[in-house]
């Protein structure tokens, strides 16, 4: 029995096909070859187009089939793992209205931070867990003041991954934990909040059909079934964003542990059984994907927006003809602490963690006689850890304390310097696993679809491969430093 996986990135949508009785990947594809673009009108915008990730998923799933190495046809459960925080508005023939405006937008800022004063800080927070910032039920507000004519055809308003099930099944549906991302969901009445809802005038008519994470939301259209050579009627069993559905690939579901991830944006994220928030919403709490009524399972989410995309920047910027695996070598090449070189790697819009202030990426200190394009990377690599370090302890002042740190080894971690930089700066060691979104998303559909009797058994084939601890490097001086640079820059 095989599970499919369709993971909506930033930078493309990755597929997986994983054999349900061994949990291996049977075949992956993604699409496109190159970065998908991001559409910025305006400084501080990003957009991208729903139906061009449509299009991606269709060509990526192809992909997959044109390897032979399965029959379509024996796909059982689909499940989707999304970019979080975007918004994708519909009308009631379900044809996309504008753009999808995506999580590293920052138009709506401003738009938030009114919300949370006229709403009120203490029930904001209580209630939602964060504030309402710069998340989807923020962005469709912008919408409403800002394009009442595309308002005014909105029959729902969606996350990407309830967009692309729409796009399988004919059927909009989302889940709590979809809600909490978008600060549509009250914690504490267990519905949506009536106090955004109420604020921002939105019909609760706008928010799809909820139903449980782990649980059908739709059958595959026997046209779209067609199309892409799989079985008609296939149930798409889970949905869930990027960061909760990377915490489930690595198995990372109880409380107190802790899941890691430095790709485009870089996240830490760590389960709570507690509804506590960060008192300046620096760091966010949703519902993950495990989450009920019953037995809360909380997400607690540090972002860091410009992460992959500060050492992708890096590369083309300096016409670096090295593959990053190149780039790894010749950062090691530098010594600890570059010499004086720091990077402030905040370049890709409104920072949570920073109180949602537009920073920008920063280099401080090139020496043209000392600093050479080793020194450049390493900087880069060790802005990104101190970034994460300096967020970390946000976390540890809200009460989560890590004792080990579990990630894929993939993006940045695939480099040992950095891994290793990220392991001595934070102080806690890191198990790196073979890890995947789009395989992620497929086990889920397979826990979803009843496949699994339990998400144990969906990832008793889960081992660690590689076990980072602290080295005793010493760079506490050079971190201490840095975030000396990142206050004045704060203040300035």
């Amino acid at each position: 029995m095989l599970l499919l996986g369709i993971d909506i990135g930033t930078s493309s949508i990755k597929v997986s096909v994983v054999d349900a009785a061994t949990q291996k990947t049977v075949a992956s594809a993604q699409y496109p070859d190159e970065e998908a673009p991001i559409i910025a009108v305006k400084p501080g915008w990003a957009e991208q187009s729903p139906n061009s990730w449509w299009e991606y998923t269709q060509t990526a799933i192809a992909r997959c089939n044109q390897t032979s190495a399965y029959n379509p046809k024996d796909i059982a459960a689909i499940g989707i793992a999304y970019q979080m925080h975007g918004l994708v508005l519909v009308d009631k023939e379900q044809n996309i209205l504008r753009n999808s405006i995506i999580w590293c937008d920052s138009r709506a800022v401003e738009i938030g931070d009114k919300a949370f004063e006229a709403i009120g800080q203490e029930q904001c927070l209580s209630h939602l867990l964060n504030s309402p910032g710069n998340f989807t039920a923020s962005k469709l507000a912008w919408v409403k003041a800002n394009e009442p004519e595309v308002f005014s055809m909105v029959d729902k308003a969606m996350l990407p991954g309830d967009f692309i099930a729409m796009m399988l099944t004919g059927e909009a549906t989302t889940s709590v934990s979809a809600l909490s991302e978008g600060v549509f969901f009250d914690f504490q009445t267990g519905g949506l909040s009536k106090d955004v809802m109420g604020y921002y005038g939105f019909d609760e008519s706008v928010i799809p059909e909820v139903r449980d994470v782990f649980s059908s939301h739709g059958t595959l259209q026997a046209t779209i079934a067609h199309k892409l050579n799989l079985k008609p009627g296939i149930p798409v069993t889970y949905k869930a964003g990027d960061q909760p559905n990377n915490a489930l690939s690595l198995n990372v579901l109880n409380p107190g542990e802790v899941a890691a991830t430095a790709g485009t944006s870089g996240v830490i994220y760590g389960v709570s059984d507690q509804l506590a928030y960060d008192k300046q919403s620096r760091v966010n709490t949703f519902a993950h994907v495990n989450y009920t009524a019953e037995q809360r399972r909380l997400g607690v989410l540090l972002c860091i927006n410009g992460v992959g995309s500060m050492y992708r920047w890096l590369k083309q910027t300096f016409g670096s003809s090295e593959s990053y695996l190149q780039m790894n070598a010749e950062a090691a090449k530098a010594p600890a602490g570059s010499e004086g070189l720091r990077v402030l790697p905040f370049g890709n819009g409104a920072e949570r963690m920073l109180n949602n202030k537009i920073v920008g990426a920063h280099f401080h200190n090139i020496d043209l006689n000392i600093h050479t394009q080793a020194h450049t990377i390493r900087a880069v690599q060790e802005g990104i850890a101190f970034a994460f370090r300096y967020g970390l302890d946000i976390m540890r002042g809200n009460g989560m304390n890590p004792t080990i740190i579990r990630a894929g080894k993939n993006n940045l971690f695939l480099s040992e310097l950095f891994a290793q930089t990220f392991v001595d700066i934070t102080g806690v060691p890191v198990e790196l696993y073979k890890n995947d979104g789009s395989v992620g998303a497929a086990l889920g559909a397979g826990i979803g679809a009843g496949i699994f009797t339990s998400p144990k058994q969906a990832f008793e084939h889960t081992h660690v491969i590689q076990l980072i601890e602290p080295s005793g490097q010493q760079l506490e001086a050079a971190y201490q430093d840095w975030k000396g640079l990142l206050e004045k820059q704060l203040t300035s």
